[in-house]
């Protein structure tokens, strides 16, 4: 008999971006922990870390809400896809509580790691939960890093709507989450030195508050001495809302007319969507009608 699909309802669609930027933050903040505390691995394992935990954040979270994990990707939705308004606040908090709770996982993990590497719980492991202008070393001021975030969340948003959607040449829905994952990875390997490529502000502002609660005083300011946590925050909303702009401008325009299967507001890596689109697409002459078992 056929699949018996209960509705989407909000307190699931919360519960389910909670638990994909969980995911996704304790592969993110546990590699830094490793490579930066740990001493083992290098940049590149960061990188792949970020992507695999997008990944895997994803197909947790796809099915019932989309899989944003990320308030930039809601706000950018919410402007250019139809996302509803009212959801974008709650949204966004369930995620910044999933990246909060996930950072305090790692930062009570890696307790004795984290205090023989830096005693003092300074700025010198602070990187391993929010990022810095310049990751703490190279000389990138504070609006260089906000540059930088507008760019890299700019990529993200323009990469994200142009391989999921249905008009253009999408990949299928079970593959969809592992090319979100290539992307962050991309953008890791190459947009990774101004800022941290932090590109979310869930991702940056959760584990920056877990770390000011256990010990990290000065977690809020820069290795300058400036305040700097609104940066990837403030950063990724504006890129974000660039680059589903100029999605749509230089790309989403020219496509045919929008798919009636992609449901407004949702990035489309939900099997009932694909799996509807395909039974519907499928070409049929000559095929026997089957009864649905």
């Amino acid at each position: 008999m056929p699949e018996q699909l209960k509705p989407h309802t909000l307190f699931g669609e919360l519960a389910a971006e909670f638990a994909g930027t969980l995911i996704l933050i304790l592969f993110g903040l546990g590699v830094v922990a490793q490579v930066v505390a740990g001493g083992l691995g290098d940049h590149d394992s960061i990188s792949w870390a970020w992507g695999l935990g997008v990944t895997f954040g994803v197909y947790v979270a796809a099915r019932i809400s989309g899989a944003h994990l990320n308030p930039a990707v809601t706000v950018a939705l919410a402007v250019f896809r139809g996302f509803e308004w009212k959801k974008v606040i709650p949204y966004s908090i369930a995620q910044t509580l999933g990246a909060f709770v996930a950072a305090l996982i790692v930062r009570w993990n890696y307790t004795e790691v984290l205090a023989a590497f830096d005693p003092g719980h300074t700025i010198k492991s602070q990187f391993v939960f929010s990022t810095l202008p310049g990751n703490g070393a190279l000389p990138v001021g504070t609006w260089g890093a906000f540059r930088d975030q507008i760019i890299g969340t700019a990529i993200l948003l323009f990469l994200i709507l142009a391989v999921t959607d249905l008009r253009n040449s999408s990949p299928g829905v079970n593959l969809a989450p592992v090319v979100i994952g290539f992307i962050v990875v991309a953008i890791g390997f190459a947009w990774g030195t101004d800022a941290g490529y932090a590109i979310n502000p869930a991702r940056d502002f959760g584990p920056r508050l877990a770390s000011f609660l256990t010990g990290y005083g000065g977690a809020w300011r820069d290795q300058y001495g400036n305040f700097y946590f609104w940066v990837p925050i403030v950063g990724p909303l504006i890129g974000g809302v660039l680059g589903a702009g100029l999605y749509d401008v230089l790309v989403g325009r020219h496509l045919p007319i929008a798919d009636e299967d992609q449901e407004a507001g949702r990035i489309p890596t939900d099997p009932e969507t694909d799996a509807d689109r395909a039974r519907r697409t499928e070409p049929t002459a000559g095929r026997p009608e089957q009864e649905p078992r």
